[in-house]
Parts: structure tokens; sequence; C-alpha cells
């Protein structure tokens, strides 16, 4: 199912050395999901480390909510070919979350509500390259777009960036997600046109 707003409205301008091959800038923040939106009150959302580590972690909505947080500007770039420049988000990094955390894993599978899940070398979710999200441009994060918290990895595709997670289990083999199994490639980098296996 697309959700409307799928195309968007395009715009031209915007500096070049910003906009990976293939990408159009857009104003709009269209909306693309697969399935209904999830919408988990904040007195039963939990967000969770597991997997592959020498204790799982787990946090509600107060205790999340009062680790430190930062307010990053970034360019989104979506598989479907629109990029949205200078997006304002807030949230926790995973370097935050994971400060401390013992783990054998070298790869992380994102799991959401909805049954969503995405995979990624847990490389790509350090050093200030990943967060999860709680607010887009100062304001509480919509469920349509993921809210109450969403991961966000701006450096890849934004199917990366799940939507409603729940938390990271951490691993030692690479397990492909939900789009990852339906064909999108495994990584997703933006920069090299890695929409689909194969390219």
């Amino acid at each position: 199912m697309v959700s409307r707003g799928f195309r968007g409205r395009r715009r031209l301008e915007g500096d070049p050395a910003r906009v990976p091959p293939g990408q159009y800038v857009t104003d709009d923040f269209p909306v693309l999901s697969a399935g209904p939106t999830p919408r988990t009150p904040l007195e039963s959302w939990s967000f969770g480390i597991r997997g592959a580590v020498d204790r799982p972690l787990s946090w509600d909505w107060d205790a999340f909510r009062a680790l430190p947080a930062e307010t990053v500007t970034v360019d989104i770039h979506c598989v479907t070919k629109w990029s949205k420049l200078d997006t304002s988000w807030t949230g926790v990094s995973l370097d935050v979350l994971l400060d401390g955390v013992e783990t054998s894993g070298d790869f992380a599978l994102a799991f959401s509500d909805g049954g969503y899940t995405t995979n990624l070398p847990l490389e790509d979710l350090l050093d200030g390259k990943a967060w999860v999200a709680y607010e887009f441009g100062g304001e509480a994060l919509e469920p349509e777009h993921g809210g109450p918290a969403r991961l966000l990895v701006p450096h890849l595709y934004f199917w990366k960036s799940a939507k409603w997670v729940r938390g990271v289990e951490l691993r030692a083999d690479d397990e492909p997600g939900f789009w990852e199994g339906y064909g999108y490639h495994n990584y997703g980098d933006p920069w090299k046109e890695q929409r689909y296996a194969g390219d």
C-alpha cells in the first residue's frame, strides 16, 4: 500500500553535490507505508537492545526521553527517488544506546511495530551515523512518519530508517529485513544507487 503524498512536488534547485544520482528534491514529506499505521500508546511503548549482547537493555518512554538527546540536520533520500534537504530531527544517538554494550555481533536487525524489520551493519549505526528520533522539525514525530519514534540512518536510503522502531537486535549473521526480502538492495547506499538487489 502506498499512502497519499507518494509523488510529492519536484523542486529542481538544490546543491547537486547533496543530491544522489537519480534523485529529485522535494519540499514535501511523502508518506509511504507497506500497511496500516501502528498507533502505540506511549504508556506501552518501549525500546530494547537484544540479541548477541552481554545483557539486554530496555527503556520505557519516560526513561528513553530522559536519555541524552541531540538535534541534527540531515538530508534524507527515498528509494522512490525523492530527496528532502535540511531536515531537522531530535532523538537519541545509537552511540548513547549502545554505550557499554558488549556484543559479538557485526550486524543489526531493527524491528518495529507492525512486524517491519530492516538490516544494517552495526558499524552503520555507530560514530554519529544513526539515531532513534522522536521529533521532526521541533514537533513530536507524527505516526504517519514513524512516530512515536523511528530509526534515522540518513546516509542510507530511507527505508533503512525504520518507522515505529521498537528495538535493535545485534546478530553475528546478516538477516535480510522486510523490503530486502522483497528484492531491495541489502545495503542501500543512495550515492551508488543501490536500490534493488543486483544494483
